[in-house]
Parts: structure tokens; C-alpha cells; sequence
């Protein structure tokens, strides 16, 4: 958890934080999407995490796909943006947040897939394999989106 989040924290307890998350949907050669399988939850999304103060949202995914899955991203395009109802969350301690997420898109990076603390596994997905039901589902909007081909970028 970031500096930011834990003074936050400390002000408002529980009550709802607004953040910001950026992510990246990974795309293979063979056009399959990188999924990680969290340690924390158990289930699939993508590699991702909250701005910092003062971060770019372009350096905000980088950093966090480099830090998740070991893969420095090259290049990126804006797959979407999203908030509404599906971005409120309660997690098991009792925090609530409203997150709004940036998504990016990419298909050029470097590097080997490396496992962490925070990723039991890591995989790249044809679009047929996914099981829709282990999907994170703070980030199955984005991901469905990138299954049925919705014209991006998303604003929503």
C-alpha cells in the first residue's frame, strides 16, 4: 500500500477513498491477453495498481506491469476509462473505495514473465480460454470488453 493510501487511511478509517488505478491489457504475437492469477484474491485479471502523487498514468501501468509480471512495456495505447457502479469495492479489512481505472493497451514489450508475491501465476489466454468466472471481477469490465472487440477507446 502506498504512502498516500495509508495516511488516507488514517484520517478516514473505513469510508470510501477515492483512487486511480492504471492497468494494461498484454497481448502476445498470437494475439492472446496476459492474465495473472492474484495471490491475495485467487482469482484472473490483469497486471495493474494505483497512481502515485504526482505519477503519470503512463508511468503509473509501466511501472506496475515491470513490478507484477517483469515486462517492460514499449508502447501503449488508451484502451479505456472506467467508472460508475462496477468501481466501488469493500475489501476483507473493511476499506471501501471507489476506483477509477485508466486501461492501456499494448502489444510491444520486453522481458521474461517473472512470478511475485502478488501473482501466484501468470499466463498468456486465447480469447476462448478464459473462464469468465474466475475473472477478477473489479476488471472483468475491461476484459470483456477485449473479448467482444468493443471499439476503443472505452469511456465509461
Amino acid at each position: 500500500m502506498n504512502d498516500y493510501i495509508q495516511t488516507m487511511r488514517r484520517m478516514i478509517g473505513h469510508e470510501t477513498l477515492l483512487t486511480v488505478g492504471c492497468g494494461a491489457i498484454i497481448e502476445d504475437g498470437d494475439g492472446r491477453i496476459l492474465l495473472q492469477k492474484r495471490s491475495d484474491y485467487g482469482v484472473w485479471g490483469i497486471p495493474g495498481g494505483l497512481l502515485e502523487i504526482g505519477e503519470s498514468f503512463d508511468s503509473a501501468v509501466k511501472r506496475e506491469v515491470k513490478e507484477e509480471t517483469g515486462l517492460d512495456l514499449k508502447a501503449m495505447d488508451l484502451f479505456g476509462i472506467y467508472s460508475g457502479e462496477t468501481g466501488f469495492a469493500t475489501y476483507e479489512n473493511g476499506d471501501r473505495v471507489f476506483s477509477v481505472q485508466i486501461i492501456f493497451r499494448s502489444s510491444f514489450y520486453e522481458g521474461a514473465l517473472t512470478t511475485n508475491d502478488e501473482s501466484k501465476k501468470q499466463a498468456f489466454f486465447y480469447a476462448e480460454e478464459i473462464q469468465k468466472n474466475l475473472l477478477n471481477p473489479h476488471q472483468a469490465p475491461f476484459i470483456h470488453d477485449w473479448l467482444s472487440g468493443t471499439r476503443t477507446p472505452v469511456i465509461r
